[in-house]
């Protein structure tokens, strides 16, 4: 279930009001008169089955709504409702697969905006890596993969891609590019004085690595498990069931690879400089691509659905033209 919550001028309210009364996946809708003061006029809520959000969001942003006021999306974590069970049953498709794109949309935003707390996540985490590399841990290497934020914005490429937002694509490769290059610089930095004090050597990164030698050494399930990663967590964020991400996290190997490409730079080592940063951009293609299909297949399926639940309104109100209840 979606809660939509519209704060809207008085002059546009009756239209609003009217749009979501005509929908049969609104399951409730109250409307408080003059309770808005900016802008001045009403508020408007509405309870909306997940699988029919993008329709009545699609018809909300047609009148203007985000454009004269605000309109809030909330994801309902539990309810109770006979109506709102109804609307859900008689709306195709399920609510766990449903994409309100409006919600990932938003959320692709903030994951990709350069900010302090992204730099710092994205520099803390290759430095991490770094120390996992010279100390040839696995443990710490799975922990520098799970602090890093990179997957945000390589998944707001993919839907920019796909929704044509270039504003937002623009957006998300400055902040991989500049994050990535902040965050190697940094940890480069490190590593000079690391070597500088003796703490570690060249040997320590041309050595056998059981644990991490992965990381500077690219191959076909390199770009495999990205694919895989990729299509699980776009999958994570644009369901209701986001379960999934930790383990696209573990998956990929982008800042471990910044950070074998930031620890060769400072000793040296071309190799694994050369090795590390091809192994850092087949994972950002293989999960950009992986993340734009899942994408594409989902926006089809979508598109189709909610062409069946126009059908069905039509028919219904074909059948019953003195009235639509919507329920069944």
């Amino acid at each position: 279930m979606i809660h939509l919550r519209l704060s809207v001028p008085t002059a546009l309210s009756a239209e609003a009001v009217e749009a979501l009364t005509d929908d049969p996946a609104v399951s409730s809708l109250s409307v408080l008169r003059g309770a808005s003061l900016k802008p001045v006029g009403d508020i408007v809520d509405a309870d909306v089955a997940r699988e029919a959000a993008n329709d009545v969001i699609d018809r909300l942003r047609a009148l203007g709504v985000h454009h004269e006021g605000t309109l809030h999306v909330e994801q309902v974590p539990t309810w109770l409702s006979l109506s709102g069970w109804e609307a859900e049953r008689s709306t195709p498709g399920s609510s766990a697969d449903s994409v309100v794109w409006a919600e990932v949309t938003e959320r692709a935003y903030g994951d990709t905006e350069l900010n302090w707390t992204f730099a710092s996540f994205m520099t803390l985490a290759t430095m991490l890596a770094g120390i996992a590399i010279i100390l040839d841990s696995q443990i710490l290497t799975i922990g520098a993969m799970v602090l890093g934020p990179d997957f945000g914005a390589i998944a707001a490429l993919s839907l920019a891609v796909v929704r044509h937002r270039w504003h937002l694509f623009r957006l998300a490769t400055r902040s991989l590019v500049v994050g990535l290059f902040v965050a190697m610089a940094l940890t480069a930095a490190g590593g000079l004085a690391v070597r500088a004090l003796g703490w570690a050597s060249a040997g320590d990164l041309t050595s056998t690595r059981t644990a991490t030698d992965f990381i500077y050494h690219p191959n076909r399930w390199s770009f495999i498990v990205a694919v895989i990663a990729a299509a699980a967590g776009v999958l994570s964020l644009t369901s209701s069931r986001v379960g999934g991400l930790s383990g696209v996290f573990i998956s990929v190997t982008t800042i471990p690879a910044a950070g074998n490409v930031a620890l060769g730079l400072s000793f040296g080592l071309w190799n694994e400089v050369r090795g590390s940063a091809l192994q850092l951009l087949v994972n950002i293609v293989g999960m950009a691509a992986a993340g734009s299909l899942t994408l594409l297949f989902q926006q089809a399926v979508w598109s189709r659905v909610s062409a069946a639940r126009r059908r069905m309104i039509t028919r219904r109100k074909l059948a019953d033209p003195g009235g639509w209840s919507g329920r069944t």
